[in-house]
């Protein structure tokens, strides 16, 4: 993970590249959701999703280690709303169990290297 908080560029960064590998899959499983739920609940997850890989490529680009871990901390949140919005899909039968599991998958490794990266830039802020 040390490797993580010194790359080039953000898209060098695993935690990006795992978001943009759940943009994919919950554009996906967006595409499911009725009609009437465009500007509701498919919007709602559509841009939740989105923030992840960007709150990470903004925090990369803001060239401080502190910056860089609270924009980590909004993607991480992210995530979480992602998670609740696909079991609401679930609970109102746009998707089933099974449907999300890849997805839940995704969240959940991407939140461990998002927080092992904001715990490497912690420390190297703190040795600063």
């Amino acid at each position: 993970m040390c490797n993580e908080s010194r790359a080039k560029n953000y898209r060098d960064l695993v935690a990006w590249q795992r978001a943009m590998d759940l943009v994919e899959v919950v554009y996906e499983l967006a595409k499911r959701f009725p009609q009437d739920e465009l500007y509701g609940l498919t919007s709602q997850v559509r841009r939740a999703v989105v923030s992840v890989p960007s709150n990470i490529a903004e925090g990369e680009g803001r060239n401080s280690p502190n910056d860089f871990a609270r924009f980590l901390s909004i993607a991480n949140g992210s995530l979480r709303e992602v998670e609740t919005q696909l079991f609401i899909a679930v609970r109102l039968d746009y998707l089933a169990n099974d449907d999300i599991t890849n997805a839940i998958s995704l969240c959940e490794e991407t939140g461990r290297i998002i927080n092992g990266l904001k715990r490497n830039l912690q420390q190297r802020g703190n040795q600063d």
